[in-house]
């Protein structure tokens, strides 16, 4: 089947039945024309991630191979794969970061829970796309643990590498740090010129996109922190206007 995903026709070529209903409202409308995109999985891949996940079904690791299959390729499309947790706040991308238990789930869960107007692009495994002036962010059928995701784009305004801390801090990265960081989180392609292009849209990521280091806790203060850092807007004053909208809408 075909589905529309980063803006690109994708083939998905599966046995099992898991992947329609994962993807299912990813499916296009129109099943004739060619896919940009054709990603499929080996016996040999098959095998070798289910030997790394042997408590999983068939389907389940059918899909982890195919949708890494699709993200090997993306790069001569101008598009890479970032683990991070992606937010839309009025019309514009804020990507979390960080190492597994640092807390970006967290810190995207308290945006949910103190800003009316945010919501996920995509929880886990969002696709980037390199345009003129930014980067765009996508959401994907692949959203993680939390299921957080909406098929939707927004471009790209931030990042935000988020490590756990007392007190609430944050600064801008050099582009130094951001690389050593960000190449943590990408998927980095064996092929020869997929990793090439994977490296240059990096490098481009850094260029077009700042990125700070966010030490946080576990509180309202620490979202006016990553807040006022990512938008330029002042906390207060936004939450003013909420409880304004809030009044009229009574």
């Amino acid at each position: 089947m075909i589905y529309e995903i980063a803006g690109l026709r994708v083939q998905l070529t599966n046995k099992y039945p898991y992947t329609d209903r994962f993807c299912q409202k990813y499916l296009s409308t129109d099943q004739n024309s060619d896919a940009d995109i054709v990603a499929l999985v080996t016996d040999e891949e098959f095998l070798e991630e289910k030997t790394l996940s042997p408590n999983f079904s068939d389907g389940y690791i059918e899909n982890i191979c195919l949708y890494r299959s699709l993200c090997l390729q993306i790069p001569q499309r101008d598009r890479l794969l970032l683990h991070a947790s992606v937010l839309d706040f009025n019309g514009k991308g804020y990507a979390f970061l960080g190492r597994s238990g640092m807390g970006k789930s967290t810190h995207t869960r308290l945006w949910l829970q103190y800003l009316q107007n945010a919501f996920v692009v995509n929880g886990d495994k969002p696709i980037l796309q390199e345009t003129e002036k930014h980067f765009i962010a996508y959401g994907t059928p692949w959203q993680g643990k939390e299921g957080w995701g909406t098929k939707t784009e927004t471009p790209l305004g931030g990042l935000c590498f988020i490590e756990q801390a007392k007190v609430n801090s944050i600064r801008k990265l050099t582009p130094a740090e951001t690389a050593s960081r960000l190449f943590l989180q990408i998927l980095m392609p064996s092929e020869e010129n997929a990793a090439v292009k994977t490296l240059e849209m990096v490098d481009s990521l850094i260029s077009k996109t700042p990125a700070y280091v966010l030490s946080c806790n576990i509180s309202e203060e620490a979202v006016k922190t990553s807040f006022e850092a990512l938008t330029n807007l002042v906390y207060e004053d936004y939450k003013k206007i909420e409880k304004e909208e809030e009044k009229d809408e009574n």
